[in-house]
């Protein structure tokens, strides 16, 4: 598997927070995507899934498998992920090296 997306500890120390608190199995995977929409005109989507779509590409870094859809990851190869709980915001971010511009919130961008 690539290391297409990249994790720091912190973010998995909250992913593993999450499959557990959720119940999840191995079966489940990190699913990570760009949409349409947010201030700089697209926006990360984080979620949790355990079926396989035609054209997904998959790699793993610190024991996490990752899922990207192929348009998803034209957009986001190289991203570090990390997570943050501090006083400027709580969440996960996106350390996107394809992005040329991104929102005041981070939680959107442009290529």
């Amino acid at each position: 598997m690539n290391e297409l997306v990249t994790i720091t500890d912190r973010a998995k120390e909250r992913i593993d927070k999450i499959m557990q608190e959720e119940n999840y199995d191995n079966s489940y995977f990190v699913r990570v995507a760009v949409e349409s929409g947010g201030c700089s005109g697209l926006s990360y989507k984080l979620s949790f899934d355990n079926e396989e779509k035609k054209g997904d590409q998959f790699c793993e870094d610190r024991g996490i498998k990752i899922c990207l859809d192929i348009k998803s990851y034209l957009y986001l190869a190289g991203t570090e992920l990390d997570y943050s709980d501090g006083l400027t915001g709580k969440g996960f971010e996106f350390h996107n090296p394809n992005a040329s511009r991104t929102c005041a919130c981070g939680e959107s961008f442009s290529v």
